[in-house]
């Protein structure tokens, strides 16, 4: 005989069963009676009309994907979307799902009939024809010979809806999931380009930009885009300032209709389908290369003519205020060149060098890649001689490095104007080169004379005296005269005693 178990293996047993249980409960998928949905017919396992409509799981339509099975009215487990249903195709799965999601969900008979009958032509042509005693090959007719039992007065009406809905289901075509995202620049101006969508003409999805704006609504985010397309971009450099160059990417979440159903089932009884959770994407794009900072430099020049040579002081700058950087971070070095011109006189300012002109000297500049911007000073080889000169700077993309030429402008050219006055200098000829007269003689100091010595000159005898007749005539009597010449004699005579003292006292003496 049995004997029941101890309590306190009693106790255990139970524990574990209902361990067990609970295990089971926790793995297994929840599952609810299906109900009776929208339609015709009868709502029971067996009978002989059936059941031409819905069966509703939760608050979900479904419909039957093996014909002749009985109606799923017991417990009924939902497995969540899936891609493998009974052999079924993509193109069998992405049909029924097209109908079950566009056309199922519905409270109306009519409709939920023609679905049921289009779903289950798709997913067993041949087991719908002839599960009720139909011996044709005409789904229409297959569908009047039950539904003349079911609902006579739909049965026109459930014929010609199941053949539309049939035959659009069977045009639609499999999804194709995922797909690409590419961004483009304009050659001639990397601040614009175009960002293009491959997906599935069926995908919806949303666009978003970092780095760039669409064009045509200023916004970095795109909201229901369909299918693939181009779309045109603006993407101004960052405004950092560090004028590097920039790259700009794109993302894109996308959603499509599955080639799947949502799959439920019922022991022993019918599997059905309701609409498939819809595939989801997310696709991304970056700039092949980085987009660099265009820029348009300017030149502002004034130059000398010192010792035969054209001086050049050169500010070079960037119009837009901001000098762009290579990657590695140095400035972008430009190329600057300058043909020099002479003519006869001072020619007039013109836009454009005259025809004819041949410069007779040519300057160039190399920014440096440290500074960029600034002064330069440029020095010409020896001038040919006098002349009036005039530089003419210029800046064109294609005298750069193939690094620097990107970040100018396509066909990009600045010229200065043809003899700008701080650009126009005159070399004056020099003095003509006559015979120059000898050299004056080197004056020198002036060397003094002796005096010479003083002469003995015999002292002259006394004049006779004068006739008696003459005296008469002066007014003077005799004595008087005599009395004068006495005075000059005595003169006469001390002045040379004076003389022969002085020689004497001049004279050396051995």
């Amino acid at each position: 005989m049995n004997h029941p178990p101890p309590p306190r293996r009693r106790l255990l047993a139970a524990i574990a069963a209902f361990a067990v249980l609970l295990g089971g409960v926790a793995l297994a998928p929840a599952a609810h009676a299906a109900d009776r949905g929208t339609g015709f017919g009868t709502w029971a396992a067996l009978s002989r009309t059936g059941w031409h409509g819905s069966m509703k799981v939760g608050d979900v339509h479904t419909y039957c994907i093996h014909p002749g099975l009985p109606v799923a009215v017991g417990p009924t487990t939902a497995h969540g979307t899936t891609a493998t249903v009974n052999g079924l195709s993509p193109q069998q799965l992405v049909s029924i799902n097209h109908l079950v999601t566009t056309y199922g969900q519905t409270d109306d008979p009519v409709q939920a009939a023609s679905v049921g009958w289009a779903v289950k032509a798709i997913a067993d042509l041949d087991t719908t024809l002839h599960s009720w005693g139909y011996t044709g090959n005409d789904l229409a007719g297959a569908i009047n010979h039950i539904m003349q039992r079911a609902s006579p007065e739909n049965s026109a009406a459930i014929q010609e809806r199941t053949l539309r809905y049939l035959a659009e289901a069977q045009a639609v075509p499999v999804p194709r999931p995922g797909g690409t995202l590419s961004l483009s620049t304009r050659a001639d101006d990397p601040t614009r380009g175009a960002l293009s969508v491959d997906v599935d003409p069926a995908a919806t999805g949303t666009l978003r930009l970092e780095g760039a704006v669409f064009a045509d609504s200023g916004s970095a985010e795109r909201r229901d885009v369909r299918g693939g397309g181009v779309f045109e971009i603006i993407a101004p450099p960052p405004a950092n300032g560090e004028a590097r160059p920039y790259i700009v990417k794109a993302t894109g979440g996308f959603v499509l209709r599955s080639a799947a159903v949502g799959f439920y089932s019922t022991p022993g009884q019918q599997e059905s389908a309701g609409p498939a959770e819809p595939t989801r994407f997310t696709l991304s794009a970056t700039d092949s290369a980085p987009r660099p900072v265009r820029f348009s430099p300017r030149i502002a020049t004034t130059a000398t003519i010192d010792g035969g040579a054209f001086i050049d002081a050169v500010s070079i700058s960037a119009s837009e205020g901001v000098w762009p950087r290579r990657e590695d971070g140095s400035l972008v070095v430009i190329r600057a060149t300058a043909d020099i011109y002479r003519t006869g006189s001072f020619p007039a300012e013109a836009p454009q060098v005259p025809a004819g002109l041949k410069p007779v000297a040519t300057l160039e500049l190399r920014t440096d890649p440290a500074s960029g911007a600034g002064t330069y000073t440029v020095t010409s080889p020896a001038l040919p001689g006098p002349g009036v000169y005039t530089a003419v700077w210029r800046v064109t993309r294609d005298e750069q490095d193939a690094a620097t030429a990107p970040h100018l402008p396509t066909g990009y050219r600045w010229q200065e104007r043809f003899a700008s006055p701080t650009q126009t200098q005159q070399l004056v000829p020099p003095p003509p080169r006559d015979v120059p007269p000898p050299p004056a003689p080197t004056p020198r100091p002036p060397t003094p004379t002796p005096t010479p010595p003083p002469s003995a000159t015999p002292t002259p005898p006394p004049p006779p005296p004068a006739a008696p007749a003459a005296l008469a005539a002066t007014g003077q009597d005799g004595a008087a005269v005599a009395g004068v010449g006495g005075i000059a004699g005595v003169m006469l005579a001390a002045g040379l005693i004076a003389l022969v003292v002085a020689r004497r006292r001049s004279t050396p003496r051995h």
